[in-house]
């Protein structure tokens, strides 16, 4: 018999979906950008601790912007995230100083660590509570999602300032618990005195990527994430699918404002303090942060690990403009603005050029 013929035939490589193709993208101008930053500015782009404390100012940011990256993936919007965390780091703050729940807490006896338990349930019911009532809105009551968001973002920064007009600053007993550092030795760095100063991690950034892994997990894995890409693909054929569309919107909200919850108090962890200007700009950062990771508008596209390389895009544009000279404010704005209108031209056209290749060889068939 001809050994030809018992070869078996080869395996047809599947192509690349939409969302691992922008994910590859977003990776790949992520390292190509931090090493021409090393090689050209150097400095502290060569030391490991530049990237963690771009993590550390970011843990917060990379928790909001994959609730962000479940609710886009729906279809769907929510722009109150920077204001719910901001909400949660204020009543975190007063219920560590005792001026918030001051006779609940005295009445429970709570210790340092059961204060701070305390204030962890309280951020998680407050992020739960604004994903509950949002969700319910927009996906019973069909009400567009910027609207009620938007709404929900006034009302959060609304009751800042009926909580405390003045910041608030945690007990430094307290904050010594939470913000203690993982420190890495293997990763570190040698002074000019010869001696060697370990990269140090905060536990927030432990916080963030065990969701970040959590969220993939639930997007790769579960029956829930598949229904979140189907409703934004196709909310009609994902109903012929037997998807509960409105369901599926509810719970993508309400995982958003859970996120919300657990990020503004990180947010604390990180500050130590509650002021009505926390987390500015926040929920922008958030949806730029997702874009950039490949998350597309329009829905039915995007993945969690793209969304945290893209917050390290946006914090390392954002480095490197301090690190140039550039120090105002509106320099990172203007940066910002402009990689972000460079991912959202780049997504079309890389997509587009996908697409006609595709027609075309169905074509050729």
């Amino acid at each position: 018999m001809n050994s030809k013929n018992n070869q078996l035939p080869a395996r047809r490589r599947e192509p690349m979906t939409d969302t691992q193709l922008l994910l590859t993208i977003t990776i790949c101008i992520f390292f190509v950008m931090y090493v021409a930053a090393i090689l050209i500015w150097g400095g502290g782009f060569k030391k490991p601790q530049m990237l963690f404390d771009m993590l550390n100012d970011n843990a917060f940011l990379i928790i909001i912007s994959c609730g962000l990256t479940i609710v886009m993936i729906t279809g769907s919007i929510d722009i109150s995230v920077g204001g719910v965390t901001a909400l949660v780091a204020m009543v975190g703050v007063m219920i560590l100083n005792g001026t918030l729940f001051e006779g609940l807490i005295a009445s429970m006896h709570l210790a340092a660590a059961g204060r701070i338990v305390f204030a962890v349930v309280v951020s998680v019911l407050i992020g739960l509570a604004f994903g509950a009532v949002q969700g319910f809105l927009i996906a019973h009551l069909e009400i567009q999602p910027f609207i009620i968001t938007l709404a929900g973002m006034f009302f959060a920064r609304g009751m800042i300032t009926i909580l405390s007009v003045d910041p608030q600053k945690a007990p430094q007993d307290l904050m010594d618990i939470l913000q203690k550092r993982i420190e890495i030795e293997w990763l570190g760095s040698v002074n000019k005195k010869g001696v060697l100063i370990p990269a140090k991690m905060e536990i927030g950034v432990v916080i963030a990527l065990v969701i970040v892994v959590l969220v993939f997990l639930l997007l790769r894995k579960h029956r829930l994430g598949r229904s979140f890409y189907a409703v934004g693909g196709n909310r009609q054929s994902a109903l012929m699918l037997g998807v509960n569309v409105r369901k599926t919107r509810f719970m993508a909200h309400l995982i958003c404002g859970l996120l919300s919850g657990i990020a503004g108090f990180v947010f604390m962890m990180h500050t130590g303090a509650g002021n009505a200007t926390n987390a500015t700009a926040a929920e922008m950062n958030a949806i730029a942060s997702s874009i950039i990771g490949g998350t597309l508008l329009t829905g039915g596209v995007g993945n969690v690990i793209g969304t945290f390389f893209g917050v390290l895009t946006l914090s390392t544009i954002k480095a490197i403009v301090t690190t140039s000279g550039l120090r105002d404010p509106w320099w990172q704005s203007i940066t910002t603005g402009a990689m972000l209108a460079f991912f959202i031209v780049l997504q079309s056209v890389v997509l587009m050029g996908k697409n006609k290749r595709r027609r075309k060889s169905e074509e050729d068939k």
